[in-house]
């Protein structure tokens, strides 16, 4: 996934949230180069419980009708960021990662495509929820190898 000398990658971290629609937005409008490729990578939701869901009578069904729920909130997902980069001509490849912990999958996407930042959203969770339930974004901060830039609004209406 090495960019060639002319082209630069930029990854931007994607879930279902207004909060990524508002980077995806706020980056295409203050920073987007055409020299720029944007990776759309998207952490589709894990269920942790899968092995005792398949335990229960109705669990492989289960297993399977959630799968589809996932697989369809990817493919609309997918759907949507491409319109979107379509209609502004911009370069993209719409990545999907496996794995529990989207903030590390977002930096192996980032390292292996030597990007040059990473765009993510924020939900601007409080220090003590942020410390209970973990931040994706917090994580990136803390963790890249580049520079980030972390896209945050206090409001819809904010924009």
């Amino acid at each position: 996934m090495a960019a060639p000398d002319h082209e630069k990658y930029v990854v931007l971290a994607l879930d279902e949230s207004e909060h990524s629609e508002y980077a995806f937005d706020w980056y295409v409008q203050h920073f987007h180069k055409s020299c720029n490729k944007l990776l759309l990578v998207h952490c589709p939701e894990n269920y942790a419980n899968v092995t005792m869901m398949m335990e229960e009578p109705d669990g492989p069904a289960r297993v399977e009708e959630l799968l589809m729920e996932v697989n369809e909130k990817v493919r609309r997902l997918e759907i949507k960021y491409k319109a979107k980069s379509d209609a502004k001509k911009i370069r993209y490849e719409f990545v999907r990662m496996p794995g529990e912990k989207p903030g590390h999958a977002v930096l192996e996407v980032a390292r292996q495509a030597s990007a040059i930042f990473i765009v993510t959203g924020t939900r601007g969770m409080g220090k003590l929820r942020r410390t209970v339930m973990g931040s994706v974004s917090d994580y990136i901060l803390h963790h890249s190898p580049v520079p980030v830039l972390i896209c945050r609004h206090k409001e819809k209406d904010n924009r």
